[in-house]
Formats: C-alpha cells, structure tokens, sequence
C-alpha cells in the first residue's frame, strides 16, 4: 500500500553537505508524520530527525541540531533532509520512514524506505 523511496546518498569530504529526498506514495501520506533515521555498521538504528504531518514541528537528535533540516513538500509527497558540515561520524545508511506518533522511536512507524548510503571522509 505505501512506498518510500529514499535517493540523493553519496561520497563527500568532511565538512561538506549532502540532500537526501523521500518520495511517498499511498494514502497514509496525508495523515501520518514522517521522520529520518540512520544506521551504522554494527549499531542499531537511530533516531535523525521527524516532521509532522503539517510540516509545523520538527524534532531533531541532539548530534544533528543545527546541521541538519528537515522539510516537505506535501503537494510532491516528498520530505528532505539537508546536510551540512558533515563529519565522518555521520556515515551510515539513512532510512525514511512514515506513521510516527511518538517522532524518534522507530517502532511507531510501521513503513519504511529500502536507504541510502551516506558516506563522509576525513
């Protein structure tokens, strides 16, 4: 029923910025929030970053705060997430993910994108 598709992962420097995009198909679009979770090799997954559904709040992992943004554009079905000054600890698999009532537990968003790859070097 709902399709995530995560692109815009690749190879940077330290220090540079990256912009990841999901596009969203299905109903659940409309009335559920959105949020960004990363995954390194060996560690669980965590929480990024949320957005509701209006795209009026945002919520933010303390480590990203005032590097990374969220957004969205409901009329594309699409949420972003602007990266910048990025540092090697950054580097994982990225996931988006839809249906979030409590925004940075990942058990609350029952859909899930396939990721992308964000790599950042020294």
């Amino acid at each position: 029923q709902v399709q995530l598709v995560e692109s815009g992962g690749g190879l940077v420097q330290a220090g540079g910025s990256l912009r990841l995009s999901c596009a969203a198909s299905g109903r659940t679009f409309s009335n559920a929030a959105m949020g960004w979770f990363r995954q390194a090799p060996g560690k669980e997954r965590e929480f990024v970053a949320a957005i509701s559904q209006s795209g009026g709040s945002t919520v933010y992992a303390e480590s990203v705060k005032g590097r990374f943004t969220i957004s969205k554009d409901n009329a594309k079905n699409t949420v972003y997430l602007q990266m910048n000054s990025l540092n090697p600890e950054d580097t994982a698999v990225y996931y988006c993910a839809i249906g979030g009532v409590s925004p940075k537990n990942p058990a609350y968003y029952p859909y899930w994108g396939r990721g992308t790859q964000v790599t950042v070097s020294s």
